[in-house]
């Protein structure tokens, strides 16, 4: 065994992680209906109005708003019907003293005509007149040409996060495609040699590959481009010569191999090819992790036991993951509940424990680091600090939810 050096606080890890990894610059063209999630690398500036023409902002009749002034259901103003507008047609004809023209909801105002009144407040009369029930102002029930949007105005902007709101607020200026900056490309594979692929039969000491798949997941979620790898034996050449043909991504994660045992010889293969940052963690579950640069990319090497690679995934990869792809930092969403029952922590280490919601109480669900159902059967985590040995049952804790 070869015990860890200068084991790194919480937040002295992601202080590294925050200074380590540039934002990605490569920039790539894609359409605008798989952009989605993707990250603008220019402004989009609007060519047009939008609308581009005055509207009606709901059914009824186009008129001239002095025409309606003092109009009540005892006393109504009545116009001319001169033309009838659908969505899609542009009247010929113009709205003079005395005239009105029955318009539908989005269809262009007509030449004369300043307001609308809804159809809810106007009657028939005879042949082609209208009663109108009551007066409306200059503007009324009218969308005005360029009232969304202004020729030349930025419509979103660089390194803004495309949506669906902004996605179509893009197609309301005709655009059809944009540049958006690459995703970033994570090799991801796991190490030792007990872990072979899913769907193979299991040897006697065997087991099947977890974490590449998580971790593809918790990637993917986040920004990045999963490519996953076999997963790589326990000696110091081959990891070396895996690692020699993955720095050309942009980041790098192993799973196993990162603890102290006799075999764990990731931390090996990093410094003989480039800087090792830190190499454990003062957190529970997750404490043998470390991270690297090698030519100049981050590599991450993660503990191989599920729960704690996996919680270290969140907690440290996806930070570090979101900044490299231009995304925010995730937003997560909290609850305050009691703790059903007591949860003891290990001195020293900030512990992040799973809990189940039921019933209103936060459950602890944590079994151990080498249990991935620690996590699959959770809905959130709680924090206990490094200086607190012990929450009690009842006490109100923050649950983060996944």
């Amino acid at each position: 065994m070869r015990p860890f050096g200068d084991v790194i606080s919480l937040d002295a890890a992601r202080a590294i992680l925050d200074a380590t990894g540039a934002p990605i610059d490569r920039v790539e063209t894609v359409a605008l209906a798989e952009a989605n999630g993707r990250v603008l690398a220019s402004d989009a500036i609007a060519r047009r109005d939008v609308p581009p023409f005055s509207r009606a902002g709901m059914d009824g009749y186009a008129v001239r708003a002095r025409d309606t002034q003092g109009a009540t259901r005892g006393h109504p103003r009545t116009l001319t019907q001169v033309a009838t507008i659908y969505t899609g047609e542009v009247s010929t004809i113009s709205v003079l003293d005395g005239q009105c023209a029955e318009i539908s909801t989005g269809a262009p105002m007509p030449d004369g005509a300043d307001a609308v009144q809804m159809v809810e407040e106007t009657g028939a009369s005879t042949g082609n007149e209208v009663a109108v029930f009551a007066e409306v102002q200059p503007g009324q029930n009218v969308g005005a040409r360029g009232a969304d949007i202004r020729s030349g105005q930025v419509v979103v902007a660089e390194g803004e996060t495309l949506n669906s709101s902004r996605i179509g607020a893009l197609a309301a200026i005709g655009i059809t495609s944009v540049d958006v900056y690459e995703r970033p490309r994570v090799a991801i594979l796991s190490t030792g040699n007990e872990i072979v692929e899913p769907g193979q039969e299991l040897q006697p000491g065997q087991i099947y590959d977890i974490n590449r798949f998580t971790i593809s997941a918790v990637v993917s979620e986040n920004g990045g481009v999963p490519v996953a790898h076999p997963p790589a034996p326990d000696t110091l050449e081959a990891l070396l010569q895996t690692l020699d043909s993955l720095v050309t991504h942009d980041l790098v994660v192993f799973s196993g191999g990162s603890s102290v045992g006799e075999r764990d010889l990731i931390r090996d293969a990093i410094m003989a090819r480039g800087q090792l940052l830190f190499h454990g963690v003062a957190v529970k579950p997750g404490k043998p992790t470390g991270l690297g640069v090698v030519n100049g990319k981050p590599v991450f090497a993660m503990p191989g036991y599920p729960t704690s690679c996996l919680s270290n995934a969140h907690m440290l990869l996806v930070p570090m993951l979101r900044r490299i792809a231009r995304l925010h930092p995730k937003i997560s969403k909290t609850l305050r509940l009691p703790l059903a029952r007591r949860v003891a922590s290990a001195a020293g280490r900030h512990q992040f424990y799973t809990v189940r919601i039921e019933n209103g109480t936060a459950v602890p669900a944590f079994k151990g680091s080498g249990d991935i159902t620690s996590m699959s059967r959770a809905d959130g985590y709680i924090e206990i600090p490094a200086n607190v040995e012990a929450v009690e049952a009842g006490t109100s804790v923050d649950v983060t939810l996944f």
